[in-house]
């Protein structure tokens, strides 16, 4: 199973456009959003995907009542973080911001991925077994500078893709 993971899209629907052709270009089987989304059309978007998308709400979100209306009357999985789901054989939890990922980890030792966003920085480093990954800038203007990351859940295998 093949993840597209996406972050801090903040409503530049250009960008939106080409991450959703990048991720059914890449047939990946389900698309994590780690927050900052900040407005119901740039979700509705994502109804073009070939995939189930889910996610959490980033600091941008919380205040915006009709996106979280629309993930509401959409049934999409998308709720605060920190949100645990399960594909496969693994254990994944989504996060927007990163300051309380080690604490979380401390406590949970079964955590086989975690994703975050927030920072606009890549990152892509390991806590025990535990890998940690943010694909960094998605909403930027600086073409080639963008990214969205493709993680295999069987040996998580993690890939940037630049736009």
């Amino acid at each position: 199973m093949r993840i597209g993971v996406v972050s801090d899209t903040h409503n530049n629907l250009k960008n939106i456009d080409f991450i959703i052709n990048l991720f059914n270009e890449e047939t990946v089987d389900l698309v994590i959003h780690t927050g900052d989304i900040t407005q119901a059309t740039s979700l509705d978007r994502f109804k073009e995907l070939n995939c189930e998308i889910c996610g959490v709400f980033g600091n941008n979100d919380r205040n915006e009542i009709e996106l979280i209306e629309f993930v509401r009357n959409q049934g999409l999985n998308f709720c605060e973080p920190p949100h645990i789901i399960e594909k496969g054989d693994k254990k994944i939890v989504i996060f927007h911001e990163p300051d309380y990922i080690h604490d979380f980890l401390s406590l949970n030792d079964d955590i086989d991925l975690v994703l975050h966003g927030h920072t606009h920085r890549f990152r892509e480093d390991f806590f025990g077994q535990t890998l940690i990954y943010n694909p960094g800038e998605s909403a930027g203007m600086l073409k080639g500078r963008n990214a969205v990351g493709v993680i295999d859940l069987n040996n998580l295998n993690a890939r940037r893709i630049f736009f």
